[in-house]
């Protein structure tokens, strides 16, 4: 487990790596996309019907051997 020196050491790096005017941004960006993530993963996948409804009725005959 992280304890509360191993926080404030990330928190000084980030500080000094990253401008701390920007780091708010930066925050609500990762936030941003971490909350998109997570409804990407729990949305049901969705498959397009109509796309192989066209394939079949697109009026070209097969290939005669």
């Amino acid at each position: 487990m992280t304890g509360m020196q191993e926080i404030l050491v990330i928190i000084v790096i980030g500080l000094v790596l990253f401008n701390w005017r920007k780091l708010p941004d930066i925050a609500g960006s990762f936030g941003k996309a971490l909350t998109s993530f997570k409804r990407g993963l729990s949305e049901p996948e969705e498959i397009d019907l109509n796309e192989k409804k066209k394939d079949k009725d697109s009026g070209e005959t097969p290939p005669k051997v």
